[in-house]
């Protein structure tokens, strides 16, 4: 019979590797899966055979890193590669594969050449005996604690597809909340862009051609047309001025953010925004009801979970509250009791967490919340963009309309004296 030898978890996560005799690889997976080990890799023992120069090589490539197949579409590592990443693995480990396995097959597939140099990190990582959340953790930049924290827990209880499967449906919920806010703030800047690109046009090209022919003429501006050429002749000679006192003062208001008083009260000039304050707030309160949610339910103590929220919740305001919430439920309160303190969540968001304590369903009902806040911020989004576009257009109008109307009113004139003159 077969001898094999495998690299295992138990339930508490604690690894065991062990050599026994089976029938054929499935049947042992099969067997070490009902018992509720996680698999990490089996290999089958070979008989020892002399070490000819064939049987080294043969040796030396029995287990050889994963190759690419084809090559890379691109270089960085975006949302699509982890979300790939993580349906393959769920996918695969939940069909019995074995962890190392599933790594080849994923390596051999990624199109990211950064991500495949990290995945083949984290393969060689996992063949040396460490977890595979140990082993995303040396890559902090790709895989952040929300991810390792994840993993833990997967690895612990022994249901990684599911805590995997949690993990994709989390990041394209939040890929598509983003693209919502992104595309009802494009379209206007766009418009924006373009009437900014009419003015740099008629200051650089046009209006110097216009106040030539008018000046040959003699003839008297209108003051419209005196300001306009006036702003013209200091957008152009003042250039460079104004590129880099813009960027100065740009620079400066970045690193005054970039502090932690500072970042405070950036964040209390938004959270103060007339009709877009509220929504700001409000989409933080759903990045960490939709956290909270997965990694309660995912099985992270309500302790560690807030303690990974505040690292991730990228708010300085609610990182604050949320280490109040953390001390509070430390010594025994309950999550609404600091945040009504707050004075920062809505009274629903509050009274949905006081009804999931209470009922033990609290990860249901932050999910709840999270939904809640995301259908409210995507409307406010959509009736902003579909308010605004009219607006820009009727705005980039009008500053063409002016600007042609400065150029070509003092033309009457001229045609005054040519009939005159006539």
């Amino acid at each position: 019979m077969p001898r094999f030898t495998y690299v295992a978890k138990d339930a508490n996560g604690k690894p065991i590797t062990e050599t026994t005799e089976a029938n054929d690889q499935e049947g042992l997976i099969e067997k070490l899966q009902a018992q509720g080990y996680f698999i990490v890799s089996v290999q089958e023992l070979r008989a020892q055979l002399p070490k000819t120069a064939a049987a080294k090589k043969a040796q030396e490539s029995a287990t050889p890193a994963p190759k690419k197949t084809g090559t890379f579409t691109h270089t960085n590592i975006v949302l699509e590669d982890l979300l790939i990443f993580a349906r393959q693995l769920a996918t695969m480990l939940e069909a019995g594969v074995t962890l190392l396995r599933s790594l080849d097959v994923i390596v051999s597939q990624v199109e990211s050449k950064n991500f495949s140099e990290i995945l083949n990190e984290v393969r060689r990582d996992v063949e040396q005996g460490a977890s595979l959340s140990a082993a995303l953790a040396k890559h902090p930049k790709v895989f952040n604690q929300f991810w390792v924290s994840l993993i833990e827990v997967g690895e612990a209880s022994g249901t990684m597809p599911l805590v995997l499967e949690k993990l994709a449906f989390y990041m394209e919920q939040q890929e598509a909340f983003n693209s919502t806010i992104i595309s009802a703030i494009i379209y206007p800047a766009i418009l924006f862009a373009v009437a900014c690109g009419a003015i740099a046009f008629f200051a650089f090209f046009v209006g110097p051609k216009f106040e030539t022919i008018f000046q040959s003429f003699g003839v008297k501006l209108p003051m419209i047309t005196v300001i306009l050429l006036v702003v013209f002749k200091f957008v152009k000679t003042k250039l460079l001025f104004l590129v880099g006192g813009g960027f100065g003062i740009f620079t400066l208001i970045k690193k005054f953010i970039s502090t932690p008083h500072g970042q405070l009260q950036f964040e209390k000039f938004l959270f103060a925004m007339p009709g877009f304050g509220r929504m700001f707030k409000l989409i933080v309160v759903e990045r960490f009801a939709s956290q909270m949610s997965i990694l309660i339910d995912s099985g992270v103590p309500i302790l560690y979970a807030l303690d990974i929220t505040q690292r991730l919740v990228s708010n300085k305001t609610c990182e604050i509250i949320v280490g109040d919430i953390k001390e509070g439920v430390r010594e025994g309160e309950l999550l609404v009791g600091p945040m009504q303190k707050s004075d920062f969540f809505p009274p629903m968001a509050i009274q949905m967490i006081m009804v999931g304590e209470e009922t033990g369903e609290l990860s249901k009902m932050l999910k709840h919340v999270s939904a809640f806040y995301q259908r409210q911020v995507e409307t406010f989004m959509k009736r902003f963009a579909t308010m605004v576009e009219p607006i820009m257009l009727v705005f980039m109008g009008a500053v063409i309309g002016v600007i042609v109307l400065a150029m070509f009113l003092p033309m009457f004139n001229i045609t005054q004296l040519g009939r005159g003159g006539g």
